[in-house]
Parts: C-alpha cells; sequence; structure tokens
C-alpha cells in the first residue's frame, strides 16, 4: 500500500506539473502586449513615439529628445519634419516629458505642458544637445530605457533620476525616483511645443490653488490655428516653493502692476513664455509622483477628470489598468506566427492603430467644437485626430471589422463637425477643434460611405449622405468648381491637379454607392457620372495620367517619374496612373488590356528610379522605395493588389510578401515611412491576414497571400472568423487554392458578410506560383 500511494503521488505531481506548464503556455499565448515594442517606428521616418497611452487615450504623455529652434519657421524644414512626434531614436538627449502627440504624421503640433525633473542647481533653459548640462535636458542611453503599451521608463543620467509614466484616458501619471537632494525640482514648461515656431504660443495662464494642486491653460497658433487646452496638475507631496520666468519679456520683471513679485511664490501667473518651477526636499530614492489631467473645455473639466479617472495615487495600479485595457484591444485578434519577429510587427501595428483617432471629451461628455463653443456628445465618444487623405484607405475599414462601434462613433464625430462647420463641410484633416485643410480630396465621404455600406452607422444615414454631396458640391474647396464644370480640374487653375480629379472621382463613387443602399436614385445617377472623370485625366497616347489644362489639352511638359510640378502630390504619374480603385476592369482596359496593364504594373515594382526623382523628397530616404513604388506613399498602398485584376493574381501574392518582409521590421527604424495615424499598420494587418480593402465603399476586401499560420478575428457582434494558412512559411507565398467554411472559394474577393457572419477562410500555400 505505501509503495502504491508513493506511485500514485508520482502520477499527480507528473500530471499537476504538466497542467501547470501548459496553463503556463496559455497564458503567455493569451499575453499579447509582451509582443508590442512602442520603439517600433521611433527612428528616422516612421515618426512614432514611444510613451504611455491606453486605446484611443485623449493624453499621450511622451519624451522629448530636442527643442527646435524658434528661427525654423517651416514645416517642411528636415529639422522640424524630423520631430513630428517629438522624440527621434539617434538622439542622445531628454528635455522632457509632455502630454500630447500625434502618431506616424507628416506635420508636426501638440507637445503640451512639458515636465522635466531635476536636482542641484535650477536652471530654466533647457541647454543644448551637446552640452545637456548647460540646462535642464539630460543626457540618457536606451540600455537604461523601457517601453510598453500605457509604461515608459528612463534613466535620466545626469542627475540620476528615474522617470515612470503611464496614463489613463485625460490622465497622465509621473513617477519620478530622485536621489538625495535639497534642491530637487520639477520644471513645468508652458513655452515648449512640437513645431515650436517663435509665435506658437499665443497665452498661457496658471493658478496655483493650494501646495499640491494647479490648474491653467495653454493657447497655441500652431497647424490648429486656435487650440486651447486645459489642465489640472497634482503633486504627492506639497511644493516647498515655486517661481516663474517669462521668457517674452528681455529683463525678468519684479512686479505686477509695482505691487507684487510675479517671479516667486504668487499664485496668478499669465504670459506668453513661461517656465514654472517647483522646488522639494528628497532623499535617496524619493519618489515624486505628479498627476497631470487635460480637457478642451476648461480647468474644471481637467479637474473632473482627474478626480475621476484616478483618484489614488498606486502608479503600479493606473499602469496594470491600462495594460487591461491594451490586453483587451489585442485579444480581439488572436494569430499565431512563424516567429517571434512577426508576432512582434503584427502585435505593433495593432497598436499603432489604437492609438488614434484620439478620445477628445472630457468625462461629463463636454468638448470644444469646431465652432469653438462647448459641445456635449450624446450618445457617442467624441474623436479628435482624423488624418483621412491617410487612414481612408486601411485604418477605418479595419475599424469596420474590428472595432465597428469605435468607428460609428467616429463618424457621429465628423457628422458634428459638419454641423459646426461654417463651410458646412465634412472633415479634410482636422484635430483640436481645427480644420487644418491638409492633403487633398474629402475623404470624410469614403470613410462615412464604409460605415454606412458595411451596416455599422448607428446615426442617421441620409443626414450623412445630405453631408458628403454637400462637401463634394462645395464648388470653393480645393479645385471642386471646375472639377463640376469641366470634369477634371485644370492644372493652370489648381496644383496637384490629376490626383484631385482621381480622388474626387473615386469619393464620388463613394457617395454613389451609398446612395444606392439608401435609395437615392437621383443622387446615385449624379454621382456615378462625376465617378467616371477619371477619364478626362487619361492620355491614351502615353498611357499615363496626365495634366490637362482648362483650355482642354494636356499640358505639353511632362515627365511621367517627376513628383514636383506634374500635376500629382505625394506621387508621380507612373504610381497614380493606377489610381482608379472603384473601376479597376476599365482602367485596365483603358491601359491597353491585361496584358499591358501587367507589364506596367511589374515595372511599378522592379524599375531603378534617378537620382533626379529624390529631389524633392525632403530627405526621404530610400528605404521605404521599391523601385517606383513607394510604401511610405499611400496612393501606391492598393497597388499590388490590382493583379487580381488580370490574368496574374499570383503576382499579388508575391508582391504583398515581398512588401511586408521589406518594409516592417520589428526595430525603431522598421517602418518605410511615417505610420501615418495607423495607415501603414493597417495596411500591415490587412494583408497580414490575407485580404485588403481596395476601394472602401465597397464589401469586398481583394484577396493575398497570409503572412500568419492561423488568425481569429473576435467580431463584436459575438461571433469569430479565422483564417488559417496550410503549409505557411517563407518560401511558400503563393496559394494554390483557399476554402471559405470548407467550400472553394472561386473568387479573388471576400465580402464583408463574409466576415461578419462568421466562419473560417483557409487558404492552402505552395512555393509555386498557381497560373
Amino acid at each position: 500500500m505505501p509503495q502504491v500511494s508513493f506511485v500514485m503521488m508520482i502520477r499527480k505531481l507528473v500530471f499537476v506539473f504538466f497542467v501547470f506548464v501548459a496553463c503556463s503556455r496559455t497564458v503567455a499565448q493569451d499575453n499579447l502586449i509582451q509582443h508590442v515594442n512602442p520603439l517600433i517606428g521611433t527612428h528616422k521616418m516612421g515618426h512614432t513615439y514611444p510613451g504611455a497611452t491606453v486605446p484611443f487615450g485623449m493624453v499621450q504623455l511622451s519624451p522629448e529628445t530636442d527643442t527646435i529652434p524658434y528661427e525654423v519657421d517651416d514645416h517642411y524644414n528636415p529639422l522640424v519634419y524630423k520631430y513630428c512626434a517629438g522624440y527621434q531614436y539617434d538622439d542622445p538627449t531628454i528635455v522632457g516629458f509632455s502630454h500630447t502627440h500625434f502618431s506616424g504624421t507628416g506635420h508636426s503640433d501638440l507637445g503640451d505642458f512639458l515636465i522635466m525633473p531635476a536636482a542641484g542647481k535650477l536652471q530654466l533653459n533647457p541647454g543644448t544637445e551637446q552640452n545637456p548640462k548647460s540646462g535642464f535636458r539630460s543626457a540618457f542611453s536606451h540600455s537604461n530605457e523601457q517601453a510598453a503599451p500605457n509604461y515608459y521608463k528612463v534613466k535620466l543620467d545626469d542627475d540620476n533620476i528615474v522617470a515612470e509614466l503611464t496614463t489613463t484616458n485625460r490622465v497622465g501619471f509621473h513617477q519620478y525616483t530622485f536621489p538625495q537632494s535639497d534642491e530637487a525640482h520639477i520644471i513645468l514648461d508652458l513655452m515648449y511645443g512640437i513645431y515650436n515656431h517663435a509665435d506658437k504660443n499665443v497665452w498661457t495662464f496658471v493658478r496655483v490653488e493650494n501646495d499640491t494642486l494647479i490648474t491653467g491653460y495653454r493657447q497655441t497658433n500652431g497647424w490648429a490655428r486656435t487650440r486651447t487646452v486645459y489642465f489640472a496638475m497634482t503633486f504627492s507631496k506639497p511644493i516647498k516653493q515655486y517661481g516663474m520666468k517669462d521668457f517674452s519679456k528681455p529683463n525678468v520683471y519684479k512686479g505686477f502692476w509695482r505691487k507684487f513679485d510675479q517671479t516667486k511664490n504668487f499664485p496668478d501667473i499669465a504670459g506668453e513664455q513661461i517656465r514654472m518651477y517647483f522646488d522639494f526636499q528628497t532623499k535617496e530614492g524619493e519618489k515624486i509622483k505628479i498627476k497631470f489631467a487635460l480637457s478642451p473645455v476648461n480647468m474644471k473639466g481637467a479637474l473632473a477628470n482627474l478626480q475621476s479617472e484616478l483618484p489614488h495615487w498606486d502608479f503600479e495600479r493606473a499602469k496594470r489598468e491600462g495594460q487591461q485595457q491594451w490586453e483587451r484591444e489585442l485579444q480581439r485578434v488572436k494569430v499565431k506566427a512563424l516567429n517571434r519577429n512577426d508576432l512582434v510587427n503584427f502585435y505593433t501595428a495593432m497598436y499603432h492603430t489604437f492609438l488614434g483617432p484620439t478620445t477628445y471629451m472630457d468625462i461629463d461628455g463636454l468638448y470644444r467644437g469646431l465652432d469653438q463653443s462647448n459641445h456635449e456628445a450624446k450618445g457617442f465618444i467624441n474623436y479628435t485626430t482624423f488624418s483621412l487623405w491617410d487612414t481612408y484607405r486601411a485604418l477605418h475599414p479595419l475599424f469596420n471589422v474590428i472595432q465597428p462601434k469605435r468607428n460609428s462613433d467616429m463618424v457621429s464625430s465628423m457628422m458634428v463637425h459638419y454641423d459646426q462647420s461654417v463651410h458646412k463641410m465634412l472633415p479634410v484633416w482636422s484635430h483640436h477643434a481645427n480644420e487644418n485643410w491638409c492633403m487633398i480630396g474629402y475623404h470624410s465621404v469614403s470613410v462615412i460611405a464604409d460605415a454606412v455600406i458595411k451596416g455599422n452607422y448607428q446615426g442617421d444615414a441620409h443626414q450623412a449622405l445630405e453631408a458628403c454631396v454637400a462637401t463634394a458640391r462645395h464648388k470653393s474647396y480645393d479645385g471642386i468648381e471646375y472639377y463640376m464644370q469641366l470634369g477634371y480640374v485644370p492644372e493652370d487653375k489648381n496644383s496637384s491637379s490629376v490626383s484631385k480629379t482621381l480622388e474626387y472621382a473615386y469619393d464620388d463613387w463613394c457617395i454613389a454607392q451609398m446612395a444606392k443602399k439608401l435609395d437615392r436614385p437621383a443622387i446615385y445617377e449624379e454621382f456615378m457620372k462625376r465617378s467616371q472623370n477619371w477619364k478626362n485625366v487619361y492620355d491614351v497616347s502615353t498611357g499615363y495620367m496626365r495634366p490637362k489644362l482648362s483650355d482642354g489639352k494636356f499640358r505639353k511638359e511632362f515627365d511621367v517619374l517627376s513628383t514636383h510640378g506634374q500635376g500629382f502630390i505625394e506621387g508621380n504619374a507612373w504610381n497614380y496612373s493606377l489610381y482608379v480603385p472603384h473601376d479597376p476592369e476599365q482602367m485596365i482596359a483603358a491601359m491597353g488590356g491585361k496584358k499591358r496593364f501587367v507589364q506596367h504594373l511589374d515595372s511599378l515594382f522592379t524599375m531603378n528610379l534617378p537620382d533626379e526623382f529624390f529631389a524633392h523628397t525632403e530627405d526621404i530616404t530610400r528605404e521605404g522605395i521599391i523601385g517606383n513604388y513607394v510604401h511610405g506613399n499611400e496612393p501606391a498602398h492598393h497597388a499590388a493588389y490590382l493583379y487580381n485584376w488580370t490574368n496574374q493574381p499570383w503576382k499579388t501574392q508575391e508582391r504583398v510578401r515581398m512588401i511586408l518582409k521589406k518594409q516592417y521590421q520589428p526595430t525603431p527604424d522598421g517602418l518605410g515611412g511615417n505610420d501615418d495615424c495607423g495607415q501603414m499598420s493597417a495596411w500591415y494587418i490587412f494583408t497580414s491576414l490575407g485580404f485588403y480593402p481596395v476601394a472602401p465603399g465597397s464589401d469586398q476586401y481583394a484577396l493575398g497571400s497570409p503572412a500568419i499560420q492561423s488568425a481569429t478575428i473576435a467580431l463584436e457582434n459575438g461571433k469569430t472568423f479565422e483564417i488559417e494558412a496550410v503549409n505557411q512559411s517563407d518560401k511558400n507565398v503563393y496559394v494554390q487554392k483557399v476554402l471559405l467554411n470548407d467550400k472553394p472559394l472561386t473568387r479573388l474577393y471576400l465580402t464583408h458578410d463574409d466576415i461578419v457572419k462568421g466562419g473560417k477562410l483557409t487558404f492552402y500555400m505552395s512555393a509555386k506560383p498557381k497560373k
């Protein structure tokens, strides 16, 4: 009996061990945030930031690695372009940590409320990269830097201070571990801003409420012409003393109407160029914590956001709860991949797609509108940061699959923008209660049409259609009057004319599809006719899209490779001639049929560009270019999928797998271009899963070549859509057959219904193309 009991005990222990190992493996597989590396894209052109934020969070708390001199006043200047996200991986110093950032843009703004801890002699200038000790900035090393979802940590070497950052939606949470010091400082820089030209800061106001609470606001005139951000800031221990300096004054003034010394311990502080400091005594290893809440409405709203979202001082709890939010969002797609690098690329791409658009309202639903009045978002979350020229292509279509409720709220946000617009136009590129009018087209209509056609928009679809129509008929906007009169935008009247004509034609097709679904035949006919305007800029004699003049003649001076002054934006005639996503069959026919079109498309990926091509690319590196295919410039994002409309669809499979390998790496310089508010990352996700929305506004997704082994998409309707790639490998990039729910799929596309009904898509992969 004793021997039997011993054997049984051993068996039980072995069973428990294997159960533990299995559970451990399950936990490891389910812990998806471990695969996210926020440092990807922080070097060179990616323009991502490494700091802390929650999904779609209003606060993006991240380090700044340099300051741009005031005399650099042009956002096209390479120095300004470099710091669109405030951080560059190859910089050796950190100047502070600010609370608002764009992710992956090609334009700079934000960088509000920079905070920097310091010890020793007080210095209120940032110093220089070459001599960081000449100011409050500090040298740092990547060996002492950590970045994870909702967490950033770095050691500031010069003052031996460890900085840690985490957030809630509307509150930044700082934790600084100090050495022993009788001169510990927290510097609040109200001057600093990304794209920091001399007149960006219009006004700042600070009110010291008590020895731990500070409130105030900042008004700026940067890319956004008028922007006001309010804050509430509280310390974990009382301030010893505080002071300020106004750098807009040639000499620091001591008196306030000659009655007060405003520079030290004065409760109300206002000016254009202010830096404040708050002094403390610290013991060795003592932590000073700061909670910093934002509001678009007022200081009271900021304080309410702080009290509601972060009523405690438990840094680890805030970090953990934010990371739990990230885990829930990443769990929307569970993938198995060939290797760890592919997992890192995939889940970092998901992370980047969930950084924006960003929440733009207080906890009570109030927000600042485009009319600069306060409004309440009723029944939806109000969002901002709409980089629509980029994100209509893949980001918002991705949301229609994995974030349909959020995308509906984003459309609602566009609709209130329209209601508040004096122009009665939908957003073009908007952020923080401002319209920036950046880039071309009116691509809100693509996002709205895609949401309506796929059944995701919860608002009034007919009102949304009317807003789209009004925007597309707005004659004073960017060449539309000529477009409506002539059927194209003439280059001698309006620059980038070919790109505008092509993009307007696509947007018009989107309006027509929405009108068809809503049974509005007159609108359908009008905009289907307009959607054919792309033909008016196609030159049969050359086989390319070409700028046309107001007299109806094509411009004589024409270079198919030049990106400068040829009627195109972020592209040339060679790649923009492929931009008819809504009508590829007729485009291919116009270009001479499938055989000739394939030759054109092949050349896009294989040709060698002359050096002159790079003359006007603002120091954009050649790393993001494959032949004449520029992955960092969005007009070509659908191009590799166009082989599906020829007799060589296997080339789509070959090209997309090649692009995935060349343009995405799990390294700081791993993005071949600006992530553009998640568009580059959304392309990666769709393409890795094996399909892509060539023409948002359609319910179809073109098939490609999946790069994952398997994936399970958890849909918001409670169903799941599974994808499996049988015989997957780096060499097996070609698809031999596809099954949908175990039945052969005899078409080269999926429909949206195929996905949302749930089911399984199975690809059988091979090293040889099926020709």
